[in-house]
């Protein structure tokens, strides 16, 4: 049985907060429950509940139980692009090998850093479409990404080019056409912990543990024109499992694997 979420304002509600609130209860169908001064912990454990805030600068997420929101932040991508636009080599575009004018398509968005970074390097003439099983974090983040208030560019012109969508990996897939898709990229939540930042750990209780099946994999393999990328723990059984030539990096947890559809 799924569990409820329910959506309120911040501590102090305003107008603002409360059009905010109103949006995401019917952009999700969720319902409303006033503040009241409740702490977001006794709310939802008095419903038993997931809880959306909104708030004036943005929208937050509370699964049941979890201290810590996840709330939508560029994260990683900010200096990542600082960095390829300097001229260094980023491994996830090295492994993904994408082009000006490609296609892409990011089978599990979560946090959105590699979406965007993708978004980048497409530009204006590609197109970047990303995943999310969970449909409280992909709101979070397409919101966070439609509005997030953030002067440098490219950055905030990238998150503005990503399309998210409210779907499962495979579902998606099964509906879209043979080497539709320049390059679909998955990388499943890990089993052992990576990332050292608060706001993955609300990400990790509230995001879907799917893991990696070899009909998701085919699927992707049917779709894809030049190649298919995973993300995952260097211990990971994926990669011989399902056939990815694997790029060692070996100061890194995680490697990515490649399954290439064309030659160069």
């Amino acid at each position: 049985m799924c569990q409820l979420t329910i959506v309120t304002t911040a501590g102090r509600p305003d107008d603002v907060t409360m059009k905010l609130a109103q949006f995401a209860c019917n952009e999700l169908g969720l319902p409303f429950e006033p503040r009241k001064k409740r702490s977001v912990a006794k709310m939802s454990e008095l419903l038993n509940a997931n809880i959306i805030v909104a708030g004036k600068n943005r929208f937050e997420y509370y699964p049941k139980d979890v201290k810590n929101p996840f709330f939508f932040h560029p994260g990683t991508a900010a200096f990542r692009l600082k960095r390829i636009a300097n001229g260094e080599i980023d491994p996830f575009l090295e492994a993904c090998n994408l082009l000006k004018g490609d296609t892409y398509l990011d089978c599990t968005l979560g946090l959105g850093s590699d979406a965007i970074v993708a978004a980048y390097q497409v530009g204006h003439l590609g197109k970047v479409t990303a995943l999310e099983a969970n449909r409280n974090v992909a709101f979070i983040v397409k919101q966070g990404m439609k509005n997030y208030d953030y002067s440098e560019l490219p950055l905030t012109s990238c998150m503005r080019e990503i399309e998210v969508i409210n779907a499962e990996a495979l579902d998606y897939l099964s509906k879209q056409q043979n080497g539709s898709i320049d390059v679909i990229y998955m990388d499943p939540m890990f089993e052992e912990i990576i990332e050292e930042s608060n706001n993955f750990e609300p990400l990790r209780d509230a995001g879907n543990h799917d893991l990696l099946t070899r009909e998701w994999v085919q699927e992707a393999i049917r779709v894809a024109r030049k190649r298919v990328v995973l993300k995952a723990h260097y211990k990971s059984s994926y990669f011989d499992e399902f056939g990815f030539k694997r790029e060692v990096r070996l100061t890194s947890k995680f490697h990515y694997g490649v399954i290439e559809k064309t030659t160069p």
